[in-house]
């Protein structure tokens, strides 16, 4: 198990050191032009990387089997704090959106925290109820489901549509891997579909996403504009790129260039072959995860595994797919890799989680 942690925290590194790099990359220029700083959304990045490893190395130190102890209370706290995120005055409202606390000058945003609270929660519940409970549909299936409800109706609220579905995703690939009846995943997804209908199309932003989604240059300069500047973005970088530090599209073309689309600028900058080199690198990571969740010495551990790398994996998909018009517009962040302190925090915690079932692995394998 110890070629499979290095092999994992090197690719983990390697890909914060290209977020690092592309973040200042794509600000230096905006960040002089509004904060007369054009290191301001580096140096705050390499805060962020500091306290994320100081988070990784934390949670590395303790027996990850422990939390199962505490995931009902890290649920509830989660649940808690996203109450708090409505009260008047509390949380931090941008563009119509309540995610974020502001504490000191930086922003935290719970649904992060809520999603790994999630998966803790799930990979505890499977472990002790095993396959046979898990099959019976009231006392195996059906709990995880209002827990999983119950934090997804406050992550709407906020909105956000796109780390509901990521965790979902997320819960149903550990409840099926731990036996659930594929019916009784077919069942939730056909309750859930019409809600899903209600929330995409009666919903005026998310209806033009996904206009501009199937027909961008419908409305090039609004709705589709985001997506065609992405594009734009990709296809002029060719194989090579322009190089670093010559990218046309982050000079106010491409909004959320360092965070949502940072994987265009990459494309722009460096070519095809640095963008495929980032996905054989998530490959990469998942491989390793993959071998964690295999060898890992509990079930409790197995699952916690699974649900850290499927979740981590699928915020890559969607973010890539968004980037390359493969998926409608969602507002993921690349993992390890955009800009974003609750997001690359919670990453590297969920590395150290990782590392930590491997660790505990390697010994009892060695024992």
């Amino acid at each position: 198990m110890r070629k499979i942690r290095i092999y994992l925290l090197m690719v983990v590194l390697t890909l914060i050191a290209i977020g690092v790099v592309m973040i200042y990359s794509s600000t230096a220029i905006y960040a002089w032009e509004r904060f007369k700083d054009g290191a301001y959304f580096l140096k705050r990045q390499l805060l962020f990387v500091f306290i994320g490893a100081l988070a990784c190395v934390s949670v590395m130190a303790v027996d990850y089997r422990k939390l199962g102890r505490y995931a009902k209370v890290l649920v509830l706290l989660s649940l808690f704090l996203l109450l708090l995120l409505h009260l008047p005055g509390v949380s931090r409202e941008i563009s119509g959106a309540k995610r974020w606390f502001r504490i000191m000058g930086f922003s935290f945003q719970p649904s992060e925290f809520a999603s790994l609270a999630v998966i803790i929660y799930t990979a505890f519940f499977l472990s002790v109820k095993g396959t046979q409970r898990i099959e019976h549909f009231t006392f195996g299936f059906l709990p995880v489901i209002v827990v999983l409800g119950m934090v997804s109706l406050l992550i709407l609220v906020q909105p956000d549509l796109g780390t509901v579905i990521a965790l979902s995703m997320v819960v149903l690939i550990m409840l099926f891997s731990a036996g659930a009846r594929l019916r009784h995943i077919l069942y939730i997804g056909l309750l859930a579909a019409p809600a899903l209908y209600l929330l995409v199309f009666s919903v005026p932003y998310r209806f033009k996403r996904i206009t501009a989604f199937i027909n961008p240059w419908a409305d090039p300069l609004g709705s589709g504009f985001q997506l065609i500047q992405s594009q734009v973005a990709l296809g002029s970088g060719g194989i090579f790129g322009k190089g670093l530090g010559k990218s046309m599209q982050k000079l106010f073309y491409l909004p959320a260039a360092h965070t949502d689309f940072i994987f265009s600028i990459i494309g722009e900058e460096l070519g095809l072959l640095a963008a495929l080199a980032i996905v054989v690198l998530f490959i990469i990571f998942f491989i390793n995860g993959a071998k964690i969740v295999k060898r890992a010495s509990d079930s409790f551990g197995a699952f916690l595994s699974l649900g850290i790398i499927s979740l981590i994996g699928l915020k890559a998909i969607i973010n890539i797919g968004v980037s390359t018009a493969i998926f409608p517009t969602k507002g993921l962040p690349l993992p390890f890799i955009s800009y974003g302190g609750s997001s690359l925090v919670f990453d590297m915690i969920g590395v150290g989680l990782l590392l930590n079932v491997a660790r505990f692995s390697r010994q009892k394998l060695e024992a």
